[in-house]
């Protein structure tokens, strides 16, 4: 070939490719002037009023007016889910108003709204900064998802806030909905599509051709208020391994989280997202099933392998040995993952204790944790958006064995405990001084304590008495026995199946010797 034919090919080639990317230009051009200028003039803005995932049959408002006008106040037909809660109608100069949205760890249980973290932050921020008034509103429903919250921040925009605080992610698997309207389209065409439905020119053409949306007819109706599975008589028994239902609940969270930090961006109102963390350590998963497609003689020697391995005791190399073996069978049993995890914690192996405590919570066929990919969801939302962040989860981990969270600062699966709840209000605070809020004073964490304390002091024993009466009945409505609903699979201790009967997984929450942290140390101490 002669010489000068490989010099050129290299400069060809160049062109070409120049020659294509200077055409894609052109034609994305009028398209790039045309969202320009649509953003110039605040045309075509993308809005959040239509969930395509679920409807309601019925909205009814959180707040009602007080008979003389001057308050809102909890409606009585929510309290069976909220708490009772007031704030002024007109909204005083000085007042700076933060709402917090999520479900029962907002609202403190097992305990109640005065000792969970909106009343500390409320009391930690007065005492931090009190050149303004600091109030929260306690907006946590009783196993409300992110889904039903959107309204409730839709409403609470009205009433003039200052800034919301949303932690959530512990519900979503509460509600049985199907979502077999949605079609799922192929990973490599999804992440383009959804960038390009979320400008302002295809928002304008879909308005310009087929009206308002409305979403899809065909999507499931929800009731006015939760019909949580649990509380149902055969609730737990329905709980099965639905990978295709996994993956539209947490696609349906990604899309409300978005939509909260939208409708909060075109209200001018800042937000700031939690994080939510859970118990691994001492919480079993709440429902174990085998993998699909194990054969009798497989699950024959599963049982013996793991009977072997509870024989041996909770440490040891035999038992690990022997519940891997267990794992090769199946992989998907959360009780196994639970087991595992106890066994290599006593022996001191963190690492992998951490990683089979996650994969137990990971494959519990009843979530009622936040869920890996739901959490990474949180991070990389906030990263994208540039929402400000409290990431609990990490806090609580930083403070744990191993970065395994247990009964140190949780009561059961999700709750903190009141300690727990005091240092989410602390790591709110703090982000609020990082992004210029409040002011705090230098020995602010001290000031801090001692408001939190004298809240403490004034409680009195019912309220922790009643609290963990709660508790109680919380671990039951877990356990699927909230109507009586439970059968084999839901024991007193969470267990999995073996051939000779059940074999718990671990103690039930709150045996363990690293006991809740319920109340602070010095009331402890007294």
């Amino acid at each position: 070939m002669p010489r000068s034919a490989t010099r050129k090919r290299p400069v060809s080639l160049r062109r070409a490719i120049a020659f294509r990317l200077a055409a894609i230009a052109i034609a994305l051009a009028p398209f790039c002037l045309l969202e320009a200028g649509l953003w110039l003039f605040g045309v075509g803005q993308p809005r959040y009023q239509f969930d395509p995932f679920v409807g309601f049959r019925g909205v009814h408002p959180l707040f009602v007016l007080s008979p003389d006008g001057s308050r809102y106040e909890t409606a009585r037909s929510r309290l069976g889910f909220f708490r009772p809660e007031s704030f002024a109608a007109r909204k005083p100069k000085d007042e700076f108003r933060i709402f917090c949205l999520g479900g029962s760890t907002v609202q403190g249980e097992p305990f109640a709204a005065e000792s969970a973290f909106p009343m500390f932050l409320e009391l930690g921020l007065a005492a931090a900064d009190p050149s303004r008034r600091w109030e929260t509103i306690n907006c946590g429903g009783l196993s409300y998802a992110s889904y039903r919250l959107v309204p409730i921040l839709e409403e609470v925009l009205r009433y003039e806030p200052d800034l919301v605080v949303l932690y959530t992610g512990q519900n979503e698997f509460l509600e049985d909905r199907t979502y077999g309207h949605l079609k799922r389209m192929p990973e490599a065409l999804a992440w383009p599509i959804a960038r390009l439905a979320g400008t302002r020119t295809c928002h304008v053409l879909r308005q310009l051709a087929a009206g308002p949306e409305r979403g899809d007819p065909s999507r499931p109706i929800l009731g006015d208020e939760v019909e949580a599975l649990l509380g149902l008589r055969g609730g737990f028994a329905k709980y099965r391994r639905d990978e295709k239902w996994r993956r539209d609940v947490i696609a349906h969270y990604q899309y409300n989280l978005r939509r909260m930090i939208g409708l909060c961006r075109q209200a001018r109102v800042p937000l700031v997202l939690a994080n939510p963390v859970c118990n691994l350590r001492d919480c079993p998963p709440f429902k174990s099933q085998h993998r699909e497609g194990l054969t009798a003689e497989e699950l024959v020697r599963w049982d013996a392998l793991v009977a072997a391995a509870d024989s041996r005791g909770t440490g040891g190399a035999r038992s690990i040995e022997l519940l891997g073996e267990a794992l090769r069978i199946d992989d998907q049993h959360a009780g196994l993952h639970y087991l595992l995890a106890k066994r290599y914690d006593a022996a001191g192996d963190l690492a992998h204790a951490r990683r089979e405590y996650l994969a137990a919570k990971e494959n519990d066929i009843c979530p009622l944790r936040i869920l890996e990919p739901m959490n990474q969801a949180v991070l990389e939302i906030a990263g994208e958006t540039g929402t400000p962040l409290v990431d609990v989860r990490r806090m609580y981990e930083r403070m744990s064995e191993g970065e395994i969270p247990g009964n140190l600062y949780l009561v059961d699966d999700v709750h903190p405990s009141i300690e727990g709840h005091q240092l989410v209000a602390n790591l709110i605070v703090s982000e609020l001084s990082l992004i210029g809020i409040v002011k705090p004073e230098p020995e602010w964490r001290q000031l801090c304590h001692e408001a939190y304390q004298r809240q403490i002091d004034s409680l009195g024993d019912l309220y922790y008495s009643k609290g963990m009466q709660r508790l109680e009945m919380l671990r039951y409505w877990t356990q699927g026995r909230a109507s009586g609903s439970a059968s084999a699979e839901s024991p007193a201790a969470p267990a999995f199946r073996t051939a000779s009967g059940l074999r718990a997984a671990g103690p039930p929450a709150g045996s363990n010797a690293r006991r809740p942290a319920i109340l602070s140390p010095a009331r402890r101490a007294s």
